[in-house]
């Protein structure tokens, strides 16, 4: 039996953190409980795009004597691993958004329930 490797492995995790942040996001009615759901979402992107932009046989593009006289091919691409740390400062803001918006909420009604801010006004 193969076991399985790293990538295979990242890819999988990634796709069932996206799997249960999507249920919590759309079968709770706790408002927290879907905040933390959209975070689980975010977090199971980014484990992809990592691991799709990863490679084993590569190396990080570190400019040194040994990286520029070898293999050009054998150099990473750094581009999927700057769009993640690009998304995860997002995602955090975004969060820290619906978190405010879930305490202002929450201060309203005094409840955190979807259910009870079907007829909400501004």
């Amino acid at each position: 039996m193969n076991a399985l490797t790293p990538a295979t492995l990242y890819l999988v995790t990634a796709i069932l953190l996206i799997l249960i942040g999507l249920a919590g996001a759309l079968v709770r009615r706790n408002l927290l409980k879907m905040v933390l759901g959209f975070a689980l979402v975010d977090t199971g992107i980014h484990l992809l795009i990592a691991a799709l932009g990863s490679n084993p046989n590569k190396s990080a593009p570190i400019l040194n004597k040994e990286s520029l006289l070898g293999d050009p091919s054998l150099i990473l691409d750094p581009v999927p691993q700057a769009l993640v740390l690009t998304a995860i400062v997002i995602g955090i803001g975004v969060t820290a958004l619906m978190l405010a918006y879930v305490i202002r909420l929450f201060a309203m009604r005094q409840s955190l329930d979807i259910r009870d801010f079907g007829r909400l006004k501004w």
